[in-house]
């Protein structure tokens, strides 16, 4: 009887051998990339700051109020309806813009000073906090940042009109008109401040 070759069974194990370096390579290099990766969210912010322009500022803020409003914004296009709910924090500032001019008279013999002042205005609407408790976009309507900044207006339309309700203003010319007379009213001189009318 004639004896069978035996099949040579060595390209089989290089070939096996060549399949584990190549699996342990891959290996290698994707826990090299899963490594760069860290297991938690990482977030990047990049700035620019531009200084546009410097000027001197001569105003007296004389009230300021910090006021928190709640805003709904609904927009809707072809029947789709998006809709934020927003609460907004914001700090308002009156005073006196002392470039519109202030007249200051002396009198030595009646130990009298005479401030007129422009009336205070709304100087500053600065927002300082701006949470989103729910927002869901339409089906094919979408948020944009056009709609944000649509948010950001109206709450600093609504803070001023509150501002306005709220007669700061007013308080903000008392309390500069204390506050200069006080300043003022010293070494036998007596201070009074009136206002322009606007």
């Amino acid at each position: 009887m004639m004896e069978q070759p035996k099949p040579n069974r060595l390209p089989l194990v290089w070939l096996g051998l060549a399949a584990a370096l190549i699996a342990l390579l891959a290996g290698v290099v994707l826990w090299q990339r899963v490594a760069q990766f860290p297991l938690h969210n990482q977030t990047n912010i990049t700035h620019s700051l531009v200084l546009e322009k410097v000027q001197a500022v001569a105003k007296l803020v004389s009230s300021e109020a910090t006021m928190r409003d709640v805003v709904i914004y609904e927009d809707t296009w072809l029947g789709s309806t998006k809709r934020s709910l927003v609460v907004v924090t914001a700090r308002v500032l009156a005073g006196i813009n002392l470039e519109k001019g202030a007249d200051v008279r002396i009198d030595e013999q009646a130990h009298k000073i005479s401030i007129t002042l422009p009336p205070a205005t709304l100087l500053a609407t600065e927002i300082s906090e701006m949470k989103t408790y729910d927002e869901r976009r339409g089906l094919w309507n979408p948020f944009e940042p056009a709609d944000r900044d649509k948010i950001y207006q109206q709450a600093r339309q609504q803070f001023q009109d509150a501002a306005q309700q709220a007669k700061l203003t007013e308080h903000a010319n008392q309390s500069a008109k204390q506050m200069l007379e006080a300043m003022f009213s010293r070494d036998g001189f007596s201070a009074e401040v009136t206002f322009r009318s606007p």
